[in-house]
């Protein structure tokens, strides 16, 4: 066959991880003249050979291809004929048009860590060593291609000897962006929390830290996509000094470790946990936790299990060798404000930390740390970040046109999309304050600037008062409003790929803008990419207070009482009723019996807020989901049964399980018989719809308790794994509903 000229192109994760060195490589060993590059859409290869060997070489890439790849398409053409005397590697091209995956964040490789440790290597201890397989990317990209040049590397002027190993198509620091060492790169400085410089460098800087730690304090560390605070987990004082200054009186605080050893000291993993924290993205994995470890009762208070991730970084791993003990690592942020990545925005916070550990690579896009668990076998994201974005993914069908999804109000991500490619942003948190809307406005200018991407359509919630929603509606575009929970059951149907089909869709969460104007999140809806129809639902009660209702179960529990017996009601005995004083109860029925200030819902989520309330374990929370969090400490999966309830055209009444509950003496059963009676309520509606698969998402669906036991009824149960159940996939959902679908499917 004679030599032709093809063009392969191949996208995914294929910047940042030692692609072109790699296919310089091996088109080396198959004698190819030609040349590789990276553009905007991937990585495009130009080479002169036959079709099969072409073939062949295409086979080889996917087989032998970097481990921190992944390639999404190969695709290949003949172009016109060019003659080459070599094959070499080109600079990059930003004219070509499409989406790139662009590399995450990832931890430091083994060959790294070993150098970090080895007195005789140049890097010895240097806290910011990399090479073409490890370390920061995303966070410090300004725009693609990912070269030096486009990241906040490019002010580092490197020295000699990381020129040669960046130039060296042989050497594993060839075109590693981050590349630097104790003569050229980035380096430390710690400073008081008055952000007075107390030293610079990169030794002494660490070791004032390490002692600083040891003696209790509280130490802002700059990591890879924010500020962590960190402290001594096995100093109670320490954490409750922390617990104090940040006003978070019973959230878990996450653990970060040295290596999966310590984490086995405690908490109990199994290998697929283990694989999750010692994998490259190293998320926070949520574990069971083991009894009579040395750390302090104030790191997640009430609950059995515990946050822990292990070290990611050069100098995490340098702090923790020297401390070996635990260290609580949680987001440098004001309630609700995003994570902090520079000194301004710490500035914000100076009260709460004692030193800072400041270093001066800057952070372009703001990361925080990934959150996952495993039930059933089932990788549940609960937050996509560090490690696993920006996200890319292929779409079951193209878009109508390039689209913004703005997300919903809490735990909010943004979406571009073009053609059949969707990129998520990573997370970005709940909006509502000034901090948070400015975080979200610049995570969708930093999507369109890195990606060289404009849009004509932007998508957005139906809830008129969310401030994404605000901001959709102020734009010069199309707009497309998406009804919350549809969105949820769509983004379980396009991460799982599926066509065009109708679906029984679960969507139980909080609270959403439903379609009748009231605040739906109790919903079963049979569902495809053209539209919903609502088939089931929970009987609405009201929201005393409304917003003050969310975080106070008990009155979504008394508004439920209310509903059962009217004013009898102020007589039962119930620590619901006890929280109140009687002026309260006397104003709170005013409240219900002339539904002021008391918006009506079908909401799950306020409902496990109101088993909480009515068993005596929560009358108030202090974070979103911590009622669902304490009802897991008390399931028995020794006990069986379940609480009655009518279903009429639809309308579901747990009224008959609310007056059974109240009157259980144990409170173990109670709870169990609850979580068993919400599946058999989903499998009874499932009943009518036997010949549809079943969806299920929506920030309920992060419970593990109820989740493992939809599984067993429902083992092909589709859920949304690589992308969180919350409102953090909500953006997907809403892209797909503005896909073009073909006729007839």
């Amino acid at each position: 066959m004679e030599l032709c000229t093809y063009k392969i192109i191949i996208k995914g994760v294929v910047q940042g991880v030692g692609f072109r060195p790699f296919i310089y490589t091996l088109a080396k060993q198959f004698s190819f003249n030609g040349y590789v590059y990276n553009g905007n859409f991937g990585v495009a290869i130009v080479l002169n050979a036959t079709q099969d060997e072409v073939e062949t070489f295409i086979t080889n890439i996917k087989k032998e291809q970097p481990p921190l790849a992944s390639i999404e398409s190969i695709e290949y053409a003949q172009v016109k004929q060019e003659s080459f005397d070599d094959f070499t590697i080109k600079e990059s091209a930003s004219s070509e048009v499409g989406f790139t995956n662009i590399p995450p964040d990832l931890f430091v490789c083994k060959d790294c860590a070993h150098e970090l440790f080895d007195p005789k290597d140049r890097r010895y201890r240097y806290p910011f060593i990399t090479c073409t397989n490890c370390g920061v990317r995303y966070s410090i990209i300004n725009n693609l291609p990912y070269d030096r040049a486009n990241t906040s590397m490019a002010k580092f002027t490197m020295c000699k000897a990381c020129e040669a190993e960046y130039s060296d198509p042989d050497n594993r620091r060839y075109h590693a962006q981050p590349i630097g060492c104790y003569d050229c790169g980035s380096s430390l400085s710690f400073l008081d929390n008055n952000q007075a410089q107390l030293s610079s460098g990169n030794r002494e800087p660490i070791a004032l830290s390490i002692e600083a730690l040891k003696q209790g304090a509280i130490v802002a560390i700059k990591g890879v996509g924010g500020y962590h605070l960190v402290c001594d987990a096995t100093n109670d004082v320490a954490v409750q000094k922390l617990r104090e200054r940040k006003h978070r009186s019973s959230k878990p605080f996450a653990l970060m470790l040295k290596d999966i050893q310590s984490a086995q000291k405690l908490a109990y993993i199994n290998d697929q946990e283990a694989q999750l924290l010692s994998s490259p993205q190293r998320p926070i994995v949520l574990l069971d936790k083991k009894n009579d470890t040395d750390l302090s009762k104030s790191v997640a208070p009430h609950l059995s299990r515990l946050g822990i991730f292990l070290a990611y970084t050069p100098l995490h791993l340098l702090l923790l060798d020297a401390l070996d003990v635990p260290l609580v690592a949680t987001s440098a942020n004001i309630s609700d404000d995003p994570i902090a990545t520079n000194i301004e925005e710490l500035r914000l916070m100076s009260g709460v930390y004692d030193f800072i550990l400041d270093h001066n690579r800057e952070i372009l896009n703001r990361c925080d740390d990934s959150v996952v668990m495993v039930i059933e076998s089932r990788i549940i994201t609960i937050r996509r970040a560090r490690g696993y974005a920006p996200a890319s993914l292929k779409l079951p069908y193209p878009l109508q046109e390039n689209a913004l999804a703005v997300g919903a109000h809490q735990k909010n991500s943004v979406a571009i999309g073009s053609e059949e490619s969707v990129v998520l942003s990573p997370y970005i948190g709940d909006l509502g304050n000034i901090a948070s809307i400015k975080s979200f406005e610049r995570a969708i200018k930093d999507l369109q600037r890195v990606y060289n991407f404009n849009y004509t359509t932007i998508l957005h919630d139906a809830h008129k008062g969310y401030d994404s929603t605000r901001y959709a509606r102020a734009q010069d575009a199309h707009k497309k409003e998406v009804y919350h929970h549809y969105a949820h059951i769509l983004s379980v149907m396009a991460e799982n790929g599926l066509k065009n089909q109708k679906v029984l869709g679960v969507a139980f969460d909080g609270t959403g803008f439903g379609e009748d104007a009231t605040l739906w999140g109790g919903e079963f809806l049979v569902c495809d990419y053209a539209g919903f129809e609502r088939v089931a639902h929970l009987k609405p009660f009201l929201l005393l207070g409304g917003e003050a209702a969310i975080k106070e179960p008990r009155r979504v529990a008394l508004a439920l009482l209310f509903d059962i017996y009217g004013k009898e009601a102020l007589e039962i005995e119930s620590p619901t009723l006890s929280s109140f004083s009687k002026e309260e109860l006397k104003t709170l029925y005013t409240m219900w019996k002339r539904g002021l200030n008391a918006p009506q819902t079908s909401s799950m989520g306020r409902v496990f807020d109101a088993i909480a309330s009515l068993l005596g374990i929560s009358q108030t929370i202090s974070f979103e989901g911590e009622s669902g969090m304490l009802l897991e400490e008390f399931y028995d999966e020794t006990t069986s049964g379940v609480y009655e309830y009518d279903v009429s055209r639809g309308i579901i009444d747990i009224s008959p399980m609310i007056i059974s509950l109240t009157k259980e003496s144990d409170t173990k059963i109670a709870v169990t018989k609850f979580f068993n009676t919400v599946v058999k309520i989903i499998v009874n509606i499932h009943r009518n719809y036997k010949n549809l698969q079943l969806c299920a998402s929506g920030g309920v669906f992060q419970n593990r308790i109820l989740v493992k036991l939809l599984l067993k009824e429902f083992p092909d149960l589709f859920m949304n794994e690589r992308f969180p159940p919350n409102d953090g996939g909500i953006a997907l959902g809403q892209m797909a509903s503005f896909m073009n679908i073909p006729k007839g499917s």
